[in-house]
């Protein structure tokens, strides 16, 4: 039998990916990040979704890549084994995560670590549970930051905060993580489903060609010039005038009515 595995479920216009290891706080073997690579690639040609939510089953949202296991192997791995490796899986779920275009909803309740923590930094929205915790614990362990921690977190909670959780290895809670603006939000644990449900059906109502345009100028300006903004927020304004959801729009506004967005 296989050791955990990322199951999905479909609804409507909507993809749930679970990570289903309970009994390991989900935490990700070889496996799991290799099933969530291919999910995420697939979802990216899937034209019938407008959303994604992420979850984990049990009482935790994911405790990271499972080093026990990977040194528990009994084989010492060849030289440069992370350097040829990583890229294509821990890193490339991330990469997924903040470039498909369409939108990704995390729900956090109990641990995100490590992985599982930057994974929940790159959706474009997180919910957690209040009492959810957020750790970057690499330092405890001995090794550097990865799966993009040290990008993520300057930028969503500044270098200070970034240094706290990276350097120090503070526990952050739901609750601060939104005071921070590391998440969207952070709600009673009992509230969880039903605010994450809102939201995503709120998305999957959405234009959803705009939304991934405004998703993918977004993270291009982190590193352009507002020249170079402006120019894409222009080629992105080109293509989003062509679809079928601007129509929609302006006969909505002339109409005075909700629009009623197709996702095309």
């Amino acid at each position: 039998m296989s050791d955990g595995s990322v199951t999905t479920s479909r609804a409507d216009s909507t993809l749930r990916i679970t990570l289903d290891r309970p009994a390991r706080r989900n935490s990700l073997n070889h496996q799991m990040i290799d099933e969530l690579v291919g999910i995420l690639s697939a979802a990216a040609y899937d034209d019938s979704l407008r959303a994604i939510a992420i979850t984990g089953a049990g009482d935790d949202f994911c405790t990271g890549a499972d080093w026990v296991a990977t040194n528990d192997s009994g084989q010492r791995p060849r030289t440069g084994d992370l350097v040829r490796r990583i890229p294509h899986t821990a890193h490339r779920v991330i990469e997924l995560v903040a470039t498909i275009q369409l939108p990704v909803v995390c729900a956090v309740r109990g641990w995100a670590v490590g992985l599982g923590c930057n994974l929940a930094l790159a959706a474009d929205f997180t919910i957690a549970d209040t009492g959810a915790t957020f750790w970057e614990p690499f330092m405890s362990r001995g090794f550097t930051p990865d799966s993009g921690a040290t990008w993520l977190l300057p930028r969503l909670a500044g270098v200070a905060r970034a240094k706290r959780m990276l350097l120090l290895g503070e526990q952050v809670t739901g609750s601060q993580a939104a005071d921070w603006g590391l998440i969207h939000d952070a709600v009673a644990a009992n509230q969880l489903d039903t605010a994450v449900d809102s939201l995503l059906a709120r998305l999957a109502a959405g234009p959803t060609v705009a939304i991934g345009l405004a998703k993918q100028a977004i993270a291009y300006g982190q590193h352009a010039t507002l020249s170079q903004s402006l120019n894409q927020e222009l080629s992105n304004l080109e293509l989003s005038c062509r679809t079928t959801d601007f129509k929609e729009g302006l006969a909505a506004f002339r109409e005075r009515r909700d629009p009623d967005f197709q996702g095309r």
